[in-house]
């Protein structure tokens, strides 16, 4: 199983070893959540909700998913989706957040909680408070607008969460980076000259954050913790 998101498996052995998944409805919020949600299909024993939010994503992910069908993939807005309230008991989201809608996808999430439910969420973390200009420029790049890891479970504390479990996989992002670099210079291989010119802007951004992080030191200011949260009684519940 290759999860090729900041934090790796960790979050999601993370979570197994926290809370027993059977027979709760499950969401994962976000792409390149593929395993996740195929390994949550099978930990609860029932069909696992996945959204993401572009088309490209969208194709990709049923395409990883097309020999299972105890995962249902649609595209939405995080921050607006189509469910009903109260759908789920969990709600999944590796590194799918951090940006500046957080605000608005929260509440959402919170929405289609059921009373006394699960979050188990993994944020990109600022680990200074005034990083030097080259990691603004990732987080800029990457549309990021992370919390400062101190101030993390404030944030969802002051937001009503419960906080069951907390811990830091700051230490997957050399390896996560470095497997980017890999598949970046073999996708380059195997694309034409045609689609390397349609995927300049992404290929390049991918190599400048990872050459920033293995080379240049980032990973003194960027980390990655992870949360698992329990809602609380909702009114009228």
């Amino acid at each position: 199983m290759k999860i090729l998101l900041p934090g790796l498996e960790k979050q999601l052995l993370f979570l197994k070893k926290n809370l027993d998944l059977a027979g709760l409805n499950i969401l994962v919020i976000g792409a390149a959540g593929e395993e996740i949600a195929k390994q949550l299909s099978l930990e609860s024993g029932k069909i696992t909700e996945m959204i993401v939010e572009d088309y490209d994503s969208l194709i990709n992910a049923k395409l990883v998913c097309s020999k299972s069908d105890n995962v249902n993939i649609r595209i939405m807005d995080f921050e607006i989706t189509d469910f009903e309230d109260s759908a789920f008991d969990l709600v999944y989201a590796q590194a799918s957040i951090s940006d500046f809608r957080r605000n608005k996808i929260v509440k959402e999430i919170k929405r289609i909680l059921k009373s006394e439910s699960y979050f188990c969420l993994g944020e990109v973390v600022k680990l200074s408070e005034n990083p030097p200009v080259f990691v603004e420029e990732i987080f800029e790049s990457s549309n990021l607008d992370p919390i400062s890891s101190e101030k993390l479970t404030k944030y969802y504390s002051g937001r009503k969460f419960e906080i069951l479990a907390e811990d830091d996989f700051s230490d997957t992002f050399k390896d996560f980076y470095s497997i980017n670099l890999k598949k970046l210079a073999s996708s380059k291989k195997e694309l034409s000259d045609e689609e390397k010119s349609y995927y300049k802007k992404l290929l390049n951004r991918i190599s400048h954050e990872s050459n920033a992080f293995l080379k240049l030191g980032a990973d003194k200011f960027i980390g990655f913790k992870s949360l698992i949260m329990k809602t609380g009684i909702k009114e009228g519940k």
